[in-house]
Order: structure tokens, then sequence, then C-alpha cells
């Protein structure tokens, strides 16, 4: 007789609450700063006007977070354990505008499934508080407990029962700095809270409420005023952009401090981070990484921040047009007069936070550099004698119907012949003269590319000059856009060139060297020349480099007045293409101060 074989067994099944939220607890505590940045979170949803965060061994041993918000009735108190259950969404649509930090329903049942926990809570207008007890996600009990209004939340033994998981945390002083770092970011983004930070007992910081971005910024990190950050405020449309970025001239490389916000809300995105930086290109060094702290504000619908299980990420509808408002603000940015650089110690700077809601933008009440608001100001109108000097040259070639008398020209005087030193209403301004016509050459040459590029002047008497194969053929690999420059060569037997055409910049201008030079550099290249996007661009910073006047090249009075009048009709004319500062502001009221009569 044969036997039956046995009926086949159900595979699937459902989890038990408490395992799934250890599962759940391992895409949401990830380490003790993920706990601290969830309960924070909650926290600061709560109202909270203050929140104070104690851990013990990196948070590994106990963790602490208080705050004064509006507190839990007991009835929320009992259910805030249960899966998915929040108090800041209530239907689907509502995840399309999502206005709060922690929104998930996840955070605090998956927390308390893998430590012990204890929760004491009150509302405002109730006399006594509660508290609930917790052991690896199973409730131990609920009493009555004194309580001020707010919340503290005390995680003890973090993966208790998974010790597994226990073993990959690292030793105590990097937890500490990792929930360190998540509080800068969310204090940054947090103005009106105040935050305090102990570990061990000991007060890391203690960062009081306020108004001022650059105060927190400064409270924080106490090397920011030697940084020298200048302020960002543009829009474009209903899309803002505020914050701080560093000056270029203050930029090194290495180690960076960069934070990004969205509605206030802290995020991660290499690909915004990279636009900020494409912002900053030919005002610094190719690897160097300036300090960003920037704040967007988008419309709602526009950022989904519902697609990272640690909240950390957002993705964005229209990404390339956010990351081209960031390049370009950024670039806006550095055309004022704030990214020059100055002499003396750094001032601080004071950027408040606009608009009622955390995180919502900067706006600027004082000047970055070392001169006081009035220096900045008549800086700032001097310099427009430059600019209004070079707009009138262009509607004189537009109309030369129409007679436009020039503004007064400032008196200027060249230095060792390098450096020209011009008066300004309260101050002084240094133009390094090899640095502004570099920047002059490589935006001329550019705009040259854009349209049907420059004449050259034709030589009266043609040179030969000889190459070895290498150099002719990459003189070959880049002959229109020479050509487009105003150079006019031709092969010359098999070893040479023959020069018919040059650009003619300035009067010192030497033709040969400057042909040797490029080749030179296009051949082997170079940091400026790699840090170019196309062709047009690498051939336009060597001959920028190359072909500028040098220092060294004594210049006429109108030769300097003509310098200052195209720098400051450029894009950038604070900076040159490697990341050098062409000029250096000196305001009156430094003078007084260094001079001790202020």
């Amino acid at each position: 007789m044969k036997t039956q074989p046995d009926a086949p067994r159900p595979r699937i099944r459902v989890l038990p609450d408490h395992v799934a939220n250890q599962i759940a607890a391992g895409e949401v505590v990830e380490r003790p700063a993920s706990v601290v940045k969830e309960l924070v979170e909650n926290a600061l949803d709560a109202g909270a006007s203050a929140v104070r965060v104690s851990i013990e061994q990196g948070g590994k041993g106990r963790i602490r977070v208080a705050d004064d918000g509006c507190g839990m009735i007991r009835e929320d108190l009992l259910v805030c354990l249960d899966r998915h259950a929040t108090s800041k969404i209530r239907r689907a649509e509502d995840l399309r505008d999502i206005h709060t930090l922690g929104f998930r329903g996840e955070a605090l049942p998956s927390i308390a499934a893998v430590s012990r926990m204890v929760i004491d809570t009150a509302p405002s207008n109730q006399a006594t508080g509660s508290r609930l007890r917790v052991l690896a996600g199973r409730m131990q009990g609920v009493d009555d407990a004194p309580r001020r209004p707010g919340t503290t939340v005390d995680v003890r033994n973090l993966f208790l029962n998974t010790p597994v998981r226990a073993r990959f945390l690292r030793a105590a002083g990097v937890e500490t700095r990792a929930v360190s770092e998540v509080l800068h970011a969310l204090a940054l983004a947090n103005l009106d809270t105040r935050f305090v930070f102990e570990s061990n007992g000991r007060t890391v910081f203690d960062l009081a409420a306020g108004r001022e971005l650059a105060a927190r910024i400064g409270a924080i990190w106490k090397d920011a005023d030697a940084a020298v950050l200048i302020p960002v405020a543009t829009q474009r449309g209903g899309t803002r952009l505020f914050g701080v970025v560093q000056r270029p001239d203050r930029a090194r490389p290495g180690f960076r401090r960069a934070h990004l916000f969205v509605n206030g809300r802290p995020f991660r995105d290499a690909g915004v981070l990279a636009a900020a930086d494409r912002g900053y290109r030919t005002t610094v060094p190719d690897n160097t990484r300036p300090w960003l702290f920037l704040f967007l504000t988008v419309p709602g619908g526009q950022v989904d921040v519902n697609v990272h299980p640690g909240k950390a990420e957002v993705r964005f509808r229209q990404r390339g047009r956010i990351e081209d408002f960031v390049e370009s603000s950024v670039r806006e940015t550095l055309d004022g007069i704030e990214s020059a650089a100055t002499w003396g110690e750094p001032r601080p700077l004071h950027v408040v936070r606009e608009g009622e809601g955390a995180g919502q933008g900067a706006k600027v009440a004082g000047d970055p550099g070392a001169a006081s608001d009035e220096d900045a100001d008549d800086d700032i109108a001097q310099i427009n004698i430059f600019r209004a000097r070079a707009a009138q040259a262009e509607d004189a070639a537009a109309s030369e119907e129409v007679y436009m008398p020039r503004a007064p020209r400032p008196a200027l005087l060249q230095i060792h012949n390098s450096f020209i030193l011009a008066e300004t209403r309260d101050g002084i301004i240094i133009l390094d003269q090899h640095a502004a016509h570099e920047r002059i050459l490589y935006e001329e040459m550019l705009a040259g590319f854009e349209g049907a590029g420059s004449e050259g002047q034709r030589l009266l008497f043609p040179f030969t000059i000889r190459l070895t194969k290498p150099e002719l053929e990459i003189v070959e690999s880049v002959s229109e856009t020479l050509a487009r420059l105003g150079f006019e060569l031709a092969p010359f037997g098999h070893e040479a060139l023959l020069v018919q055409a040059v650009p003619s910049p300035h009067r010192y201008f030497d033709a040969e060297q400057c042909i040797r030079e490029m080749v030179q550099e296009l051949l082997h290249g170079s940091d400026l020349t790699r840090s170019a996007n196309n062709q047009n661009e690498r051939v336009a910073m060597s001959f920028a480099c190359k072909g500028a006047i040098k220092a060294g090249q004594k210049l006429a009075q109108e030769e300097m007045h003509e310098l200052f009048d195209q720098l400051f009709a450029t894009e950038l004319p604070y900076h040159d293409i490697h990341g050098r500062p062409t000029v250096v502001r000196l305001g009156l009221g430094e003078l007084r101060r260094k001079f001790g009569r202020s």
C-alpha cells in the first residue's frame, strides 16, 4: 500500500509585532546618532523651544532627549509605540506636502524594540504627567509621574537584544562625534530653538536660541570667522535660496563643512553640492572645497522627502532646474563685492533668518569683510564709477549721436609695476594687473567663441616657430579654436609653423612666447586647463594666462583706467581664473583701527 505524501505546509506567515519592529529598527536605527535624530525631530515637531540631549558612552549606554514641547496625554502615550502611529499624517494625500520632520511613525517603536526605554510626558493643560516603561518592545507599565509640559525619552542599552548589531558600533568617541554632527544640522535649521548637548556629564555645547544664522555657525565652529562666509539670497519664481558660502580667497583643499536644507529639513545630495561647487569655477583652484550652508525653499509638491528610511535624502521633481538655480545663485553671489579679498582680520558676519519658519533663509545685516558697513557702501559706490564708465562706452558705441559725460576718474597709482592702487571715497582698493587682465581676456575669449570670434592683427613680417612633432599635433588639434582667438597659423615645412596674424591684447604682448607657452601647457596639461569643461575653455584659459599683462610691465594712466573699466564689466571681476583675487580692498575704518585712531 502506497503512503500518501505529506500535504504542503504554508511557508508564508505574518511576523509578530516585536519581530517586525526589530526589522524596522534595522532601517531606522543604524547607530546612536540615528536615535538622537529621530527623537530630536519629534521634539521639534512638538514645538519645543529648548532641547537637551544627554548621552553616555557615545550613546551606546544611554541616550536622553528632553524637550519643552506640547507633550502627550496618556491615550497618545499608549498608542505612540504602535507601528505607523503618528500625529502628522492623516491621509495619503498629506505625503505630497509634508511640513514636519518626522512622519513615518516607525521611529519610537523601532527604537523601543532594541532598547530599554522610558518616556515621561505631560501636556500643558494637565497637572500630572505619565511615565511609560518599555523593554525590548514590550510594554512594562504606565504610571503617573510629575513632569513639566514636554517630553523626555530615555533610551538605555541600545541593541540589547541584537548583540551582533551592537558589535558593529564604533568607539565611543566616534559615535559621540556622529551625534554632534546630527545636532549641528538640526540646530542650523532651527534657530529659534535652544540646543544643549551633554556627553558623559560634560556639556559639549549650549546653543542659545536666536535669529542669526551666523551667530549659530560661530557658536558651533570657533573657526567660522576666519573662514569668512558671505551671504547668499536669490529667488527664481517660487524657489528661494538663502544661506552663506565661503569667500573664495579663504577656501582651502581637503575637509570642508557643507550643510544643505530644503524647506527647513537637513538633507544630503551630492548633485546639489556639485552644482554649488560649479558656481565657484575659475574663482578657486580645482581641488578647493569651500564651506557651504544653503537653505532651499521650494513650492509644495516639488520635493519628495519620503524616499529614505532615515529621511536623509530627498527627490526633486525638477532636479536639473534646482541644480541650475543653485549654481547660478552661487555664481551671482561671487559677482558681488563681498566676495573680494580684504585686508586685516575678518569681521563677524551677521546673517539673520528670513521668514517665520525655521531654516527658511537668511538675510544680511552687515559686511563680512574687514571694512565697516559704511566702508563697503563707499567701495561699492566707487567701483560703480568703473562699471558706469564701461556701460557708457557700450552706449556710446551703440549710438554715437548721444553724448554722455564720463564720471570723474579716481587717481590711480601703479606700485612696483605690478599692482594698481585706487583711492575710494572711504578707503583704497589694490588691483593685481596680471590677475585682472587674465579675467578680462578669459571672458572676452569665451564671448568671442559664442559669436564670430576675434580678428587678429596681421603681421607686416610673419615669423616661423620650430616645434616638435607632438607639439605640431596639438596645435593642429586646436587650430580652429586658435583661429577664433585671432591666430593665423600655417604649416611651414615639416617642423615649423608660419605665424601670419596674432591677437593684440596689450602693447607688451610677445606672440612667439605666448604660442610656445600655450603649446607646452596644452601638450602637458596643468591644473588650470584640466579643470576646463571643453576645448574652447581649455584654450581660452591657456591664452588668458599666457597672454595677459605680466607683473613688472609699466602701464600708462589710460591703460590702468582701461584695465579697471574692463575688469568691472566682467562677470566675476574679483577673481582670476586660477582662483586668486584680482582686487584687495581696505576700508578707511580698518585703516583707522590699524593706526589706533578708531
